[in-house]
């Protein structure tokens, strides 16, 4: 099937499509470059419906539990429901390392459930590379939720709130969260905080500190903190209405505005990606070697070397 062909099936939502063009915006190869324009071009009108919700927080919390009780929740509200779940990368085959979740797999036989995961690739933040032309092949797919699970790499983990339109950031009792939260800058980005395990001691106590920070908000979205238990669904129902709560918030304006900061941030760095690109072309070039030659015997300098290379290209 050709791209067009593609993109109305998974219009249709044909599985089966959606996962081909998932497969060729992960492909990154200069000679897939054609085909990915083709279906960022064909994806684009169908765009924008979809409700993007991030799913963050350390290693061990239960992300990918938590995600898949909320699959099942908003599937009781029949919702259609997308997910990607971005995952380590195989150092062997480059592909994700844990392939389709194996706690998700109680959804695998939903026709309104769609599971794909996808390798991070050395990428920074928990995110893939190709993770918002994904999105928007989920979201001509005709998804109502997307759930965006990140790796899990701590620090880095703010990259997400780029990404989505609201950010659930997931901690545990006894891990010491409430502090590293304080210290990866986590605080900052999180529309709701979930504390799971809630049937673990110390729960009420990383509420408490998170409140603590959370309530110096000068204005605007006040996030709820709200306690969970994964593994049987308990506290599920009242995230799912929190996050409805929040995308109303949103409406207001502040979906635009993150949403165009989105679109701004990924223009750009599919411009700097392509002019890396063009970098590596004249690397070997004889231009390059003279303008280090000259910088090397002070007859120049980097920054105007490196203004006359930006203007050979």
């Amino acid at each position: 099937m050709d791209v067009d062909e593609l993109v109305a099936g998974a219009r249709r939502g044909e599985a089966r499509a959606v996962a081909r063009l998932i497969s060729l915006v992960e492909d990154d190869s200069p000679k897939n470059d054609d085909a990915l324009r083709q279906v960022s071009a064909a994806l684009a009108p169908h765009t924008g419906r979809a409700h993007v919700v991030g799913i963050t927080g350390s290693p061990g919390v239960g992300k990918s539990t938590s995600t898949s009780a909320l699959v099942a929740a908003l599937r009781a509200q029949d919702r259609r429901v997308g997910v990607l779940a971005v995952d380590p990368t195989s150092p062997f085959s480059g592909g994700a390392l844990l392939g389709d979740r194996v706690r998700m797999q109680d959804h695998a036989t939903d026709e309104g459930v769609y599971i794909r995961s996808m390798a991070s690739r050395g990428h920074l933040g928990g995110l893939a590379g190709a993770a918002p032309q994904a999105l928007r092949v989920l979201d001509a797919a005709g998804c109502d939720v997307i759930l965006v699970e990140t790796v899990g790499v701590g620090q880095s983990e703010v990259e997400i709130a780029g990404l989505v339109d609201t950010t659930v950031v997931l901690l545990a009792p006894g891990m010491g969260d409430g502090i590293q939260a304080l210290k990866a800058g986590i605080l900052e980005i999180g529309d709701l905080f979930v504390v799971n395990k809630a049937d673990r001691d110390g729960a009420n106590t990383t509420r408490r500190e998170i409140r603590s920070v959370v309530a110096a908000r000068e204005s605007g979205w006040k996030p709820p903190i709200l306690l969970t238990v994964a593994t049987t669904g308990e506290g599920l129902d009242e995230v799912v209405a929190e996050i409805a709560r929040h995308r109303e918030y949103l409406e207001d304006g502040e979906l635009e505005r993150r949403r165009l900061a989105r679109v701004r941030r990924e223009i750009e760095a599919l411009a700097l990606g392509s002019l890396r690109r063009r970098m590596g072309d004249v690397t070997g070039d004889a231009r390059l070697g003279a303008l280090a030659a000259d910088v090397l015997g002070g007859r120049s300098d980097p920054f105007a070397a490196a203004d006359t290379l930006v203007e050979h290209l």
